[in-house]
C-alpha cells in the first residue's frame, strides 16, 4: 500500500497487552502458557543425514546437519536472532509463516527463491520488530546454502537451527554466549497449554501503524516471497484432493500518481493458479494494457461453501452445482481508481 509522506509506516505493539512471566523467563506477548508449568532455557541437539536428490541441482537439498532446537526468555531474543544471522553469508533466502485466514490451511508459507541480501532480511526484522519478535501468529527464519545454514524462530518463538557440521562449533559458541546450553528438557510456552493472539495496535486515528495484512504484502514485496504451496493442486492440510473451491482474492492494481487500488475478487477455482489468473482477469478490463506487469494477486484464500454464499450475499443462494464449476463471482474495487 502507498506509504505516507510524513509519517514513515511501521508497527507498535497494543500497550494494552500484559507480559506473562514465570521465574527469571518472560514470554513474548503473543505466546503464552495457560497453566502452571516450569520453563528451562537451552536447546537439545540432533544430528540429521543428508537428504534430496544430488542429482536434481534443487537448492533445497539438505546435506547432513546438526539440529539445535533453542529456547530462550523473550527479552534476549532479538539479540540472539541478530547474533545467529551474523553466522549467515551475504546472500540468503527469507522465510515467512503466517496464521492464514485459507479455510483449508492452518498456515500461509511464504518462502524467496532469489538469493537477497542479508542486508534486506535484517532491514525487515529492525522494521518490524514487534511483528516478528512478539506476535504469535508469525514465524519467520532464513537459509543459506553455502555454508548450509537454516535458522527459523517459529511462532512459540522457539528458534530451530539446522547447521552443516563445518559451523556447528560456530553456532554452540553464539549460544554459549548467550548462557545456553545443551540439555534434555528445555521448555517454552509450547510445553504446556498456551494461546496465541496478534498483538499489533491499529488505530483509525494513525493510519501509519500498519496490520499483519499490510506488512505481509510489503513483505512480499521486499523479500520476493511466494506462497510455498502446489499451484496446480487443490489439496488440504492433510493432502487430500478438494476438487473445485470458491476463493477469496485480493488483487493490487496501479492507480493515480503511483498508487495503487485494490479489487476483491470472489471465485470459484480448481487450484491457486487458476484462482489467481482468474481474479487478475477480472480486473484487466480496467487497467492500462501498460500497467499489466504491475497487477498483483496479493491473496488467494479459500472459502467453506457457506462462507462464500455470505460474502456473496446473493439470494437465491447458488447451490453447490454452481459452486462446482469454476467462474468469476464477484468483483469490489475496495478503493477508488
Amino acid at each position: 500500500m502507498p506509504e505516507d509522506t510524513v509519517t514513515q509506516p511501521r508497527c507498535e505493539v497494543d500497550p494494552t497487552i500484559e507480559r506473562v512471566a514465570i521465574d527469571s523467563m518472560t514470554f513474548p506477548l503473543g505466546i503464552y502458557p495457560i497453566e502452571p508449568m516450569e520453563p528451562r532455557q537451552g536447546y537439545t541437539l540432533d544430528f540429521e543425514s543428508a537428504d534430496g536428490d544430488d542429482k536434481s541441482g534443487d537448492w533445497e537439498e539438505w546435506p547432513d546437519r546438526y539440529v539445535f532446537d533453542v529456547v530462550i526468555s523473550a527479552e534476549r531474543l532479538p539479540t540472539l536472532v541478530f547474533s545467529l544471522l551474523s553466522l549467515m553469508p551475504d546472500r540468503i533466502y527469507p522465510i515467512l509463516d503466517v496464521l492464514g485466514r485459507d479455510a483449508f490451511r492452518e498456515i500461509d508459507p511464504y518462502i524467496s527463491y532469489d538469493h537477497l541480501g542479508l542486508d534486506c532480511l535484517l532491514d525487515g526484522l529492525i522494521r518490524y520488530h514487534p511483528f516478528f519478535f512478539e506476535d504469535g501468529l508469525v514465524g519467520f527464519g532464513a537459509m543459506s546454502d553455502d555454508p548450509f545454514l537454516y535458522m527459523f524462530v517459529d511462532e512459540h518463538k522457539i528458534i530451530t537451527i539446522r547447521a552443516e557440521p563445518a559451523i556447528k562449533d560456530r553456532v554452540e559458541q553464539a549460544l554459549a554466549a548467550f548462557d545456553l546450553h545443551e540439555r534434555e528438557d528445555p521448555a517454552g510456552a509450547d510445553a504446556a497449554a498456551h494461546e496465541h493472539r496478534s498483538v499489533l495496535r491499529t488505530s483509525p486515528d494513525r493510519p501509519e501503524l500498519l496490520g499483519t495484512d499490510e506488512i505481509v504484502e510489503r513483505l512480499r514485496d521486499d523479500w520476493r516471497l511466494l506462497l510455498n504451496v502446489d499451484p496446480e493442486h487443490n489439496v488440504d492440510d492433510q493432502g487430500r484432493p478438494l476438487g473445485v473451491t470458491a476463493w477469496r482474492c485480493l488483487v493490487r492494481a496501479p492507480g493515480k500518481k503511483d498508487s495503487y487500488r485494490y479489487a476483491e475478487i470472489l471465485v470459484t477455482a480448481n487450484c491457486l493458479r487458476e484462482a489467481e489468473d482468474m481474479a487478475a482477469d477480472a480486473v484487466l478490463p480496467e487497467i492500462d494494457v501498460e500497467y499489466y506487469e504491475d497487477l498483483q494477486v496479493i491473496s488467494a484464500d479459500r472459502l467453506g461453501p457457506k462462507e462464500f454464499t455470505r460474502e456473496l450475499g446473493r439470494d437465491p443462494v447458488p447451490g453447490l452445482e454452481e459452486l462446482s464449476k469454476p467462474q468469476i463471482w464477484e468483483r469490489r474495487w475496495l478503493s477508488d481508481a
